[in-house]
């Protein structure tokens, strides 16, 4: 039975993956993690020429050094199997247009794009365009291609090392997330309506591809988390309704809530951006557990939503625009969530990214005032 509301103690002394774990479940625990989301590219670039010292091109994945450098928790770390397409599509530019280039990415997509900018790119055309592009993707998604999975010794030695939870699931790889990417938003949300057997398909068959891929990451290691990542609602309310995601999703949701539950998997977890105040009733009723990362500028109170939902882990819910302003309106944003500091089942961090009108030292400043707040070392 899951704890609710779990007390500090300090006296409990938890290494980075019991923490992770009692945090999620609510249970007792020493302090909550400190993992607060990493920055863009462009961020660290800009904080190198404020004094940053970071050498993270180095590293394949930006915020190993980023860790480091501001003592952050390891928290979860992902398996490295191939969730996606194998083969996948060549990434090559198809034209420059100047300030633009159309390009075809690793999903099949054609995009156009503005070159070194982390914009939201315009889609040209998606992989899947009906279902006879469906079924020949599938060719891409064989969850027996051994090229999908590590050296599984390897893998073991390195979760020994870091001392992270185990994750697997990362983004682009969800539901409704990843059919926006194959087919693009506007033609996954028509065919909810015109080609219904299709999305039912194309959801049913991903979950099964990954389930199946889990299963031989579960042959080789204990899994702490499965990672769901949608990106379903705008910052005025989810792009599907409720009874939408019932019929859809929910099904599937179960499946892998289930898998979980059969495997000793204490974590499933759902990432979706925008306010999601109405979709925290069906990721309940799911058995979802940990949700993320509920901004403020889509009128997501984290503080408000806990106290409804006090048996899901809430990760995120800072408003990120207050540390790209000053000491005073960070202060500000830390006492207004200060009430889920004191007591287990809340991951605090700002709710996106550190965007670059975040400053070094405003971030600094930040995680300072944090680790003040959860009893670590200012």
């Amino acid at each position: 039975m899951m704890t609710v509301n779990g007390k500090i103690d300090p006296a409990l002394k938890l290494n980075n993956r019991e923490r992770m774990i009692r945090t999620i479940l609510g249970q007792d625990v020493d302090r909550l993690p400190l993992i607060p989301w990493g920055p863009w590219g462009e961020t660290l670039q800009l904080w190198r020429e404020d004094g940053y010292p970071g050498r993270w091109e180095k590293y394949p994945d930006i915020n190993t050094d980023f860790e480091a450098y501001f003592g952050l928790d390891t928290g979860f770390s992902q398996i490295a199997v191939n969730l996606g397409y194998y083969p996948a599509f060549e990434h090559k530019v198809l034209e420059d247009r100047g300030r633009t280039q159309l390009v075809q990415n690793g999903n099949g997509a054609v995009l156009e794009i503005i070159p070194n900018h982390s914009t939201i790119p315009k889609i040209v055309s998606s992989a899947v365009s009906g279902w006879e592009s469906w079924e020949k993707l599938k060719e891409r998604l064989d969850p027996r291609s051994p090229e999908r999975y590590p050296d599984w010794q390897a893998e073991l030695q390195r979760f020994a090392d870091s001392g992270a939870a185990v994750q697997i699931g990362a983004f682009p790889w969800g539901l409704f997330g990843t059919l926006r990417d194959m087919m693009g938003v506007e033609d996954v949300l028509v065919n909810f309506y015109d080609e219904p057997e299709l999305i039912h398909d194309m959801m049913d068959y991903l979950t099964d591809f990954w389930l199946t891929i889990y299963e031989e990451a579960a042959r080789h290691m204990q899994i702490d988390h499965i990672h769901i990542w949608e990106d379903m609602s705008g910052r005025h309310g989810p792009l599907i309704s409720p009874d939408m995601f019932r019929e859809f999703m929910t099904p599937n949701y179960k499946k892998i809530v289930a898998f979980a539950r059969d495997r000793n998997i204490p974590v499933v977890s759902v990432d979706t951006d925008g306010n999601m105040d109405v979709m925290m009733t069906v990721l309940s009723e799911a058995g979802i557990n940990l949700v993320m990362p509920f901004e403020v500028q889509a009128d997501c109170d984290v503080v408000t939503i806990k106290k409804q939902y006090p048996h899901i882990c809430l990760y995120g819910g800072i408003d990120k625009r207050a540390l790209a302003v000053d000491k005073a309106a960070i202060d500000a944003e830390l006492d207004r969530i200060d009430p889920l500091l004191r007591r287990s089942g809340y991951i605090p961090s700002q709710d996106h990214l550190v965007h670059p009108q975040i400053s070094f030292d405003n971030f600094t400043y930040f995680v300072k005032q944090l680790k003040i707040r959860l009893g670590m070392d200012g």
